[in-house]
């Protein structure tokens, strides 16, 4: 047994990074999820590492199952959010032991993976919409492209009147023929305006629509999906597994969309896959900002037996997300040809910047 002696988080509002350490003094590098990844931290701390110190860090699956059942009174999104960062650590702690990547860990190994550019932005016209995605694909041969559509819980309120409309058709011809074309709904239709929208998509050359109803409303979604051709998807936000069979069983959407962080890290993620296997359905993960999660997401796909068509890699810099920034030395989300390599390099084969950890919040529980 190689037991687990120590665990620190280093954390901003937006994000935080956990290292691990074992008794025999080898480290491991996770993140929580993002977003009030501060308040994550503490939970973190509180509700997280006191369970497993003292464990065999090669027993990932278990540490997870141990946290859940002791704080079973807790199974919400925070939990999940700082479970997230104990599993992660404890992937790229085993690559780096092993001196294998963590795709190889899990049944893949390093390659290039295609990914879609996926636009964040909703304050931008479809004319310059269209042309920053044309760029992208011209500069960095991208071949498929993710924007937004309605407006976020928008109760079928456009961001502004008419924008849906007109930014479909202005996206998806500038883009041309030969690339695949995917929307986001972010929650903001009823059924009908879903269903009206979804049939302007297909007219369009469109092949996925993401979240086109209340992510919470399951039926809503399962209409949208039964009266449209396009690939319905959605998931992003759940990490219930008693949701995810709901979701399937429904047949609520065509392509599920885990959020490794989102879902309490590599083991939890991995049920929702198998349960989208046994359907048949493909898992193109939701890998929104330029963080851990898209690294992690990475290495999933190469492993997957039901991986989607592509990563999701944000296009977004320092006007949209600007504590993306200076995380890693290294850069790993650089494109070529329209992908991105998962590396031969141990774990998850990224390496946090000192200047970054010497600016966030601190904090370290260990063994007495």
């Amino acid at each position: 047994m190689t037991a687990i002696t120590r665990l620190e988080t280093f954390a901003t509002p937006d994000v935080a990074m956990v290292r691990v350490t074992t008794a025999d003094g080898a480290i491991g590098w996770g993140q929580t999820s993002t977003y009030n990844a501060d308040i994550t931290a503490q939970v973190f701390h509180r509700q997280i590492a006191p369970w497993v110190l003292g464990r065999d860090a090669l027993d990932i699956e278990g540490a997870v199952r141990l946290v859940e059942e002791r704080e079973h009174k807790f199974p919400g999104s925070y939990r999940c959010r700082a479970l997230a960062g104990l599993d992660t650590a404890l992937w790229d702690w085993r690559g780096r032991r092993l001196g294998v990547p963590v795709a190889t860990l899990l049944g893949g190994g390093p390659r290039k993976l295609r990914a879609y550019a996926s636009s964040m932005k909703r304050d931008i016209t479809p004319h310059d919409e269209a042309r920053r995605l044309q760029h992208l694909r011209d500069t960095q041969g991208f071949d498929a492209f993710k924007w937004r559509v309605g407006a976020e819980c928008g109760r079928d309120i456009d961001e502004w009147p008419g924008r849906t409309e007109e930014i479909v058709p202005v996206v998806a011809r500038a883009l041309g023929p030969d690339v695949a074309k995917l929307v986001d709904g972010n929650s903001g239709f009823s059924p009908a305006r879903a269903i009206a929208v979804g049939r302007l998509l297909e007219q369009e050359g469109i092949v996925h629509f993401e979240e086109p109803c209340p992510y919470w409303e399951l039926e809503q979604t399962a209409q949208v999906t039964a009266a449209l051709d396009l690939d319905v998807t959605g998931g992003e936000q759940d990490c219930d597994l008693n949701v995810w069979k709901r979701m399937l069983d429904l047949a609520a959407v065509d392509i599920v969309q885990p959020d490794v962080m989102y879902m309490g890290g590599i083991c939890r993620t991995l049920k929702v896959v198998e349960l989208a296997q046994a359907a048949g359905v493909p898992v193109t993960p939701h890998s929104a900002n330029l963080s851990l999660v898209t690294m992690c997401t990475a290495h999933l796909l190469t492993a997957i037996p039901n991986a989607g068509k592509y990563l999701e890699l944000s296009i977004e810099r320092e006007d949209y997300y600007p504590w993306q920034y200076g995380l890693f030395r290294n850069d790993p989300f650089r494109v070529e040809d329209g992908c991105i390599t998962v590396s031969d390099e141990p774990g998850w084969g990224v390496e946090v910047s000192p200047e970054w950890l010497a600016r966030a919040q601190y904090q370290v529980t260990e063994r007495d």
